[in-house]
């Protein structure tokens, strides 16, 4: 992967929001990084491994799955272009990794050492305050993601999913870009629950599904 691709990658990261691709290059110059490659089914991180660098995904998906002691497991996210891997966990006391990470796909990660990422932060109020947002934003997204697992039914879990969609693409006509089983992983269900709750969504008339494409008939049934 040439830098300049890479870099266009980094400036769509968080940690470098509201900098240029040219900020961004200095920044690679002056601290440095390696490329490490992983190949699809490579696992990046066990969940009890410690967190022992600074890591962006620049190219490729990693997907991250936590696993009960039963052995069910529940996809908690997917890490694309531009992602920081498990940001809240690199200064962390504990910084053991609670969820396994592996490649979805080919994959690079621009990779970062503790110390020298540390001193980014120091040396960079911008890329800094970046960082505290990162924290925050992963903060809020853990405690819905926590919400929705372990409170919402199976019904409320899919018609927050569509409702999201819908938000996220401005339509009331929906794309769903993963299979009906990623969907199901995702929230932590069936996937013969997630077929059943779309038909009853769709039997009621607040939805009309063509596959992948969901379009929202009325909303005020999604409940």
């Amino acid at each position: 992967m040439d830098k300049d691709k890479y870099i266009e990658s980094l400036t769509k990261c968080p940690l470098f929001q509201d900098m240029s691709k040219a900020a961004v290059g200095v920044i690679l110059e002056s601290f440095p990084h390696r490329m490490v490659d992983y190949s699809k089914s490579d696992l990046y991180a066990l969940a009890g491994y410690s967190c022992r660098n600074a890591d962006i995904v620049v190219e490729g998906t990693l997907v991250c799955r936590m696993s009960s002691p039963g052995g069910k497991e529940v996809e908690v996210s997917r890490l694309g272009p531009g992602l920081m891997i498990a940001p809240a966990f690199v200064f962390a006391t504990n910084g053991n990794m609670p969820v396994t990470v592996q490649a979805a796909s080919e994959v690079v990660v621009l990779r970062w050492q503790k110390e020298t990422f540390r001193s980014l932060l120091n040396d960079n109020s911008q890329v800094l305050a970046n960082f505290i947002r990162l924290l925050s934003d992963t903060n809020v997204f853990l405690t819905r993601k926590l919400n929705m697992l372990s409170l919402m039914t199976v019904r409320e879990k899919v018609a927050a999913l569509l409702l999201q969609r819908a938000r996220e693409q401005q339509s009331r006509s929906i794309l769903l870009f993963r299979s009906r089983q990623e969907i199901a992983d995702s929230m932590g269900i069936q996937k013969f629950s997630l077929i059943r709750v779309l038909a009853d969504f769709e039997k009621e008339g607040a939805i009309k599904i063509d596959g992948r494409n969901i379009e929202i008939i009325d909303k005020s049934k999604l409940k």
